[in-house]
């Protein structure tokens, strides 16, 4: 009775995800690398596809995706007063730096305006090894691997939630949370990087973590780090450094060691799988100085379904989501 009265009543998809008690992890992209850019509002619904200065770009990107297997993730950043410059494009571009990792290394540079489009192309031909001009840029690089960025999906044009519930997030962290970093936190406007149903959504770098359904009382938590991240776990959508089933397994051991757990080196496995039910993993770990090291081995276990919805719009389109729990966490030396 409670999905019906939400689908009638209820415009946004991400209110009928919350309300029925869909969990957000395992929901956040998997990538080796992330290829950021600032690009001036408004966006359409369709921005990839129509604008002409960007749609050269998504040829390659999708050369890279689908024939060469390139776990990349493309995205826009809008341009702020206060971090841009008139006449000139932000590029960030993050990688995973070895198998284990605890972060993504990144690369920034501002760019003159003309050259954004050549340098993405660059970075894109240098992943696959192709000839490339990405040297020519370095004069452009900047140093600013010290500061952390929050971008936050407002991009109402695709799904209202995202501009409903991301905007009120982004403003916060932009006006609160920024101002007091002292230069070592940025906050940035989004395109859509996937799961409207979790508005409001948020990429977390270079940690490279994705967080979903986030309530204003959280921010302090999530910015801050000042008390159990436990008190996180509904909102965490996983590390983009491990595939979904991987992302289940993490967040129970990192609701278990508490904020230490972030230092680790980590990789992860599948070690077997039953269908869509069941799955072993291993998640592999080390102290960045070698101190420690080890593994987890979970079992990962579907649980039940939830209603849930993908696109706001006045009449929903509900679909069953697969619930999953870790029933069984080992840790092996």
């Amino acid at each position: 009775m409670q999905t019906q009265l939400l689908t009638t009543d209820c415009r946004f998809c991400s209110q009928i995800s919350k309300a029925n008690g869909e969990d957000p992890i395992g929901t956040a992209t998997t990538c080796d690398h992330w290829l950021i850019m600032e690009f001036p509002q408004p966006w359409s619904q369709n921005l990839f596809q129509e604008d002409p200065r960007i749609q050269p770009l998504v040829v390659l990107f999708q050369e890279l995706i689908v024939k060469h297997g390139v776990q990349v993730k493309p995205m826009l950043i809008a341009c702020e007063r206060e971090y841009s410059h008139p006449g000139f494009t932000r590029v960030l571009y993050y990688y995973r730096p070895a198998e284990m990792f605890s972060q993504f290394e990144k690369q920034e540079f501002v760019v003159p305006q003309e050259e954004a489009t050549n340098l993405v192309t660059a970075i894109l031909k240098q992943l696959i090894q192709q000839p490339n001009d990405v040297s020519k840029f370095h004069q452009y690089q900047q140093q600013t691997g010290h500061i952390r960025e929050l971008m936050v999906c407002t991009h109402a044009q695709v799904d209202l939630a995202c501009g409903r519930f991301g905007t009120p997030i982004y403003r916060r962290l932009r006006q609160e949370y920024a101002p007091a970093s002292n230069g070592k936190l940025r906050v940035w406007q989004t395109n859509h990087f996937g799961g409207h149903q979790f508005a409001p959504t948020l990429v977390d770098l270079p940690q490279g973590h994705v967080w979903g359904h986030l309530e204003p009382e959280v921010l302090d938590l999530l910015v801050k780090r000042n008390d159990s991240v436990a008190n996180l776990r509904q909102y965490y959508r996983g590390w983009t450094g491990l595939t979904k089933l991987g992302q289940i397994a993490e967040r129970e051991i990192w609701m278990q060691l508490g904020w230490t757990w972030l230092d680790y080196l980590k990789a992860g496995k599948v070690l077997a799988t039953g269908d869509a039910d069941w799955a072993e993993v291993r998640i592999d770990y080390a102290a960045p100085d070698g101190s420690v090291s080890g593994a987890y081995e979970a079992r990962v276990e579907a649980c039940g379904e939830v209603m849930s919805a993908f696109n706001s719009a006045k009449q929903m389109q509900l679909e069953a989501v697969k619930q999953y729990r870790v029933s069984g966490l080992v840790k092996v030396e």
